[in-house]
């Protein structure tokens, strides 16, 4: 009786006869664990930078007072993506229409590093601006009124919270303070920088009666080359700033239907 025991103990069950230890699953090496992990990173990377955001610099003068130059911006693009289109009074990027920026700023970065960075969206990208919309299809703008204020669709901005005038007497004085643009057309905007006497914008673009080298229709925008609409400045960290439509545009009326 024992020994039958002491027999019976010894032996293993029959399951565990059967199939042995659970074998052992080998593992990746590390070199290959961080490359999967770099080929999904980089994937999120170019998903993000195609449909939600995308960084970029300020590269001029042009924004201040509230953006300076080499400020780091995020643009979002979702609210255009999704059907949206961009509305008077937001800072938006858009890509060089093709004879605004001068070559110094039209370059992007240099850095073997740096542009693989920007491809992904992780570095900052050159070839674009950064302006505010003033103006959108259908709209007409004069400069100016009375007190200096630029007027769209007859409605005066009150513009002191964001623009500057820089010693000028009005807030368009590229062209004198005297001009007028519009009706703007279909699937364009008309955009400004914020300091008004150093922006080479729409207004500026505005050609001259005397000016024969001038295209008409040179100063707006596609809205088919707007990147997305800038909703944070983030860097440096001390100038953090979450940017808002002004409250100034929302009194301006629909643009007049022609022959109305």
């Amino acid at each position: 009786m024992t020994s039958e025991r002491s027999g019976a103990r010894g032996r293993r069950p029959p399951d565990e006869e059967a199939t042995g230890p659970a074998p052992r699953v080998a593992r990746r090496p590390l070199w290959q664990e961080a490359l999967v992990v770099a080929v999904v990173a980089v994937g999120a990377a170019l998903l993000v930078k195609s449909l939600l955001l995308q960084a970029f610099y300020i590269p001029s003068e042009s924004m201040e007072p509230g953006l300076v130059r080499n400020d780091r911006i995020l643009v979002q693009k979702i609210s255009y993506e999704l059907g949206g289109s961009p509305q008077r009074g937001d800072v938006v990027v858009f890509e060089d229409p093709g004879d605004w920026l001068p070559p110094d700023e039209a370059a992007g970065p240099t850095g073997t590093v740096a542009k693989a960075m920007e491809k992904v969206g992780l570095y900052p990208s050159g070839g674009h601006l950064v302006k505010r919309v003033i103006g959108i299809a259908g709209d007409s703008i004069h400069c100016c009124d009375p007190q200096g204020r630029i007027m769209v669709n007859r409605v005066a901005l009150d513009e002191q919270g964001y623009a500057r005038e820089d010693g000028a007497t009005c807030y368009g004085p590229m062209h004198d303070c005297t001009w007028d643009a519009g009706p703007v057309p279909e699937g364009s905007i008309f955009v400004m920088g914020d300091n008004r006497s150093h922006s080479a914008d729409s207004s500026y673009h505005l050609c001259e009666p005397a000016d024969p080298h001038c295209t008409p229709g040179d100063e707006y925008v596609r809205v088919d080359q707007v990147v997305g609409k800038v909703f944070v400045l983030m860097w440096p960290w001390q100038h953090f700033t979450w940017l808002h439509r002004p409250d100034s545009f929302a009194g301006v009326p629909p643009p007049a239907r022609p022959g109305g």
